[in-house]
């Protein structure tokens, strides 16, 4: 299961697993937060799993940000993901601002 919390004033955390189960499973919920703010920032230190689908879930987070003119900021991203992206040649620094 993908949990996604409000932490306040354009924060999020996401929880569990970033993975093609839990995402496909809540897919119309898990992108609405992005309108809520001009600068979203997302805590991913809660993510307990990933696939490719995380990775895609992620570049359509950053796709529906860019088209509501918010900046998007990921905190905290798992090293499975990180592999993930280096794996399929994605470069999350060139995409996203990140946080360690």
């Amino acid at each position: 299961m993908l949990t996604i919390s409000p932490q306040g004033a354009g924060q999020f955390s996401v929880a569990g697993q970033m993975t093609f189960a839990a995402i496909s499973a809540q897919i119309s919920t898990v992108c609405a937060f992005l309108t809520s703010a001009k600068q979203i920032t997302i805590d991913l230190a809660q993510v307990t799993a990933a696939d490719s689908a995380g990775l895609a879930l992620l570049i359509e987070w950053k796709k529906i940000a860019r088209n509501h003119k918010c900046q998007l900021v990921l905190k905290n991203i798992p090293e499975q993901l990180r592999m993930l992206a280096g794996l399929s040649g994605f470069d999350l620094s060139s995409h996203f601002t990140l946080q360690p």
